[in-house]
């Protein structure tokens, strides 16, 4: 595949639901584990977009290749979330690895977040991997393991930003959820485990300002530039191979050294 990103794992015979991944890092995750094999389920609200790009890549990479499937889906709503998790083991007769990486995030200023703003992020961003995860779970069980896998953030657990109180206190809770639940989990063969992306070149981006923003970010990261989803979906693909079937409860910082203490003085 000219220009492609090359994976080494193999997830033939796995079904691997990714939500949120019409574009950016959830594209990037989806499209990863379509390239080692999986049965992807992906689940957006903006469906047509990932059944457009998904059906592309798929008849570009291996026309006989894994089948697919896309589910427009509002996981704000713990009904459509519960009611995903059925549709996708009917449809694939399995589901081996859950990645919630759907997220909202509007930037507000900290006295500009309303009830609806803060309700949603937390829908979204915390309450939907509980949902995910119970729904998940007796699947699993019925196939002995499974693993579920979060895109948490830098944001919230390591730093701040301004405009982004409401989805920094989510993700914060994310990670607690992740080692919460790794260790209730832990006894069924669940592993649950996270990513922490720093900036990573998406087009939510462009919510945080121009090119001339985005390259002042860049100068102050120590490997020297933004992160893309590959690098986001590489450390996806680590957690839910057999490689990392004894790792649990855990995040794996991806943002190029930038929330290193030392790279603020040595990178400014």
């Amino acid at each position: 595949m000219t220009g492609a990103t090359s994976y080494s794992h193999d997830f033939e015979g796995k079904t691997v639901l990714v939500t949120g991944g019409a574009q950016g890092i959830g594209r990037g995750i989806a499209l990863a584990f379509v390239r080692c094999g999986a049965s992807v389920a992906l689940a957006d609200l903006q469906a047509n977009v990932a059944r457009d790009w998904l059906a592309l890549e798929c008849a570009r990479d291996e026309p006989e290749g894994p089948t697919y499937r896309v589910y427009e889906v509002d996981l704000a709503r713990r009904e459509e979330a519960v009611d995903l998790i059925g549709r996708v083991e009917a449809d694939f007769g399995r589901l081996d690895v859950l990645v919630h990486n759907a997220a909202y995030f509007p930037l507000t200023p900290f006295d500009a977040i309303t009830p609806a703003i803060l309700e949603r992020t937390l829908a979204v961003n915390l309450c939907a991997p509980f949902w995910l995860t119970q729904a998940a779970t007796p699947a699993f069980v019925r196939q002995g393991g499974g693993r579920v896998l979060v895109t948490s953030s830098v944001t919230g657990p390591r730093v701040a930003y301004p405009g982004l109180a409401h989805y920094a206190a989510s993700k914060a809770g994310v990670n607690g959820f992740i080692r919460a639940a790794a260790l209730e989990l832990a006894p069924l063969g669940v592993t649950v485990n996270g990513v922490e992306p720093g900036m990573i070149r998406t087009p939510a981006m462009e919510n945080l300002g121009d090119a001339a923003l985005c390259g002042h970010i860049a100068r102050a990261v120590p490997l020297g530039r933004l992160g893309e989803p590959r690098d986001i979906a590489g450390a996806m693909l680590y957690l839910a191979s057999e490689h990392a079937a004894y790792v649990t409860g855990q995040t794996i910082v991806v943002d190029g050294g930038a929330t290193l203490p030392e790279a603020s003085a040595a990178f400014a």
